[in-house]
């Protein structure tokens, strides 16, 4: 195949590749971007000047940070409030999984315990002891658990806000650090109230005054426009987890903030969709580092080897999104079902195989011309690719999707009825 567009003269495509770039970020919030303002404007200027091997290397900096950076999250609160469970909800880790946090241990964790997530071993969930605790008085708290290596702390509590945990807080503000209070196990005191008050109970209303009483109690001890999450760490899509991570990206910074967001789990559409716009991101800024937007005929030619480098794309994706195989069963085993009946409701376990109808090369035919009808695509009118890089974005919205048709019947609490799925929308930028 060769060239689908005309020729332009080298200062039209800088502009173009210049225009092109800073109307892809424009498509995203401030808080969802992978790299600061400040490098997409750097990269941007060096397109206009035709400075192609600068903005090359601005973007390799900006993803080799991304590649290393490490977050380290600190968790801590007294015994019995839930911490352990929060800290596997945050890893994505079943409470009997390997290297789980141990649940339902009674005594007072003596040190700090690090828990790595299971896919990302730059992202550190710490356990620390409770202030107060044996060893850990609140003069040097702080300064016994290391807190400068923390990113972020959450002060956990199964009922109210101790003057420890208040302690705690005042002394992580002094150091100009952020910090947040998570009020666990709301879910039973829901079920509590409903038992006790059949028939006056209101569940918005119990949410109100737990919350209420929280703020209330902050505030009376100084603690300035607290910022209090409700959950249930057994129903991570319910109540104020998805507010909460919403929250503590958007106060990371960019490189941070997207280790953070591929690391957490599906608990709603909208946190798979952030990841899709993440993983987007980074695919189009390693293609520009790489040239791809330097004119060149787009062939399309999939070959042995790209076969293979494209099915260890798909597996590190499906394993990012929760649809490879030891999810798939662990999935298949919480609803009750065979795992060969999740994935006949799935594209992607079956997306790079050629012994069907249409094979891989007119499926990304078909999918290169959609996104070109649609918008020009990623890179914009006039700038040429590799099929290799579309390919990419078309695993990546085949796998998203497929989380999405999981994330429903896992948190429909009806019977899994599993259906083909005709198409999905693809239409993306």
């Amino acid at each position: 195949m060769g060239q689908w567009f005309s020729g332009t003269s080298d200062d039209t495509h800088h502009q173009d590749s210049a225009f092109s770039f800073n109307k892809y970020f424009k498509n995203f919030k401030m808080e969802n971007k992978i790299i600061s303002q400040n490098t997409i404007s750097l990269i941007e200027s060096h397109l206009q000047k035709g400075n192609i091997q600068g903005a090359a290397s601005v973007i390799n900096v900006a993803l080799r940070e991304i590649d290393n950076a490490p977050l380290d999250l600190a968790v801590t609160g007294e015994s019995g409030a839930g911490k352990s469970s929060f800290i596997n909800a945050l890893r994505g880790v079943g409470h009997e999984g390997k290297d789980a946090a141990p649940v339902g241990v009674v005594e007072t964790t003596m040190k700090r315990t690090a828990y790595k997530h299971p896919n990302f071993p730059n992202v550190k969930i710490w356990d620390l002891p409770g202030i107060g605790s044996p060893n850990f008085q609140p003069k040097d708290y702080l300064e016994k658990v290391k807190f400068r290596e923390y990113d972020f702390f959450i002060i956990v509590s199964a009922t109210r806000f101790k003057k420890n945990d208040l302690d705690l807080a005042k002394a992580i503000k002094i150091m100009k650090k952020n910090f947040y209070f998570v009020r666990t196990k709301v879910d039973s005191d829901l079920q509590n109230e409903e038992i006790s008050k059949p028939t006056t109970f209101d569940r918005e209303k119990v949410l109100q005054q737990i919350r209420e009483n929280c703020v209330r109690n902050l505030k009376k001890n100084n603690i300035d426009e607290p910022q209090v999450f409700l959950i249930s760490n057994n129903n991570l899509s319910e109540y104020d987890f998805p507010i909460m991570m919403d929250t503590l990206m958007k106060d990371l910074p960019a490189q941070k903030r997207h280790l953070f967001m591929l690391s957490l789990p599906n608990v709603t559409e909208a946190a798979i969709e952030r990841k899709r716009d993440a993983q987007q991101q980074y695919i189009w800024l390693d293609a520009l580092r790489g040239g791809v937007s330097a004119i060149m005929p787009l062939q399309i030619i999939i070959s042995n080897n790209k076969m293979e480098k494209l099915q260890k794309i798909l597996n590190n994706y499906q394993v990012l999104f929760g649809v490879d195989e030891p999810s798939l069963k662990a999935l298949a085993k919480h609803l009750g079902v065979p795992v060969e009946q999740l994935k006949d409701s799935i594209k992607s376990p079956t997306l790079l195989e050629t012994e069907k109808e249409e094979t891989v090369g007119e499926m990304f035919m078909r999918y290169l011309k959609n996104v070109l009808i649609n918008g020009g695509g990623p890179l914009g009118a006039g700038l040429y690719c590799q099929e290799i890089y579309y390919m990419q974005l078309l695993m990546l919205d085949t796998v998203a999707d497929d989380a999405k048709v999981l994330l429903k019947e896992t948190y429909s609490g009806k019977q899994f009825k599993p259906k083909k799925r005709t198409g999905s929308n693809h239409n993306r930028t």
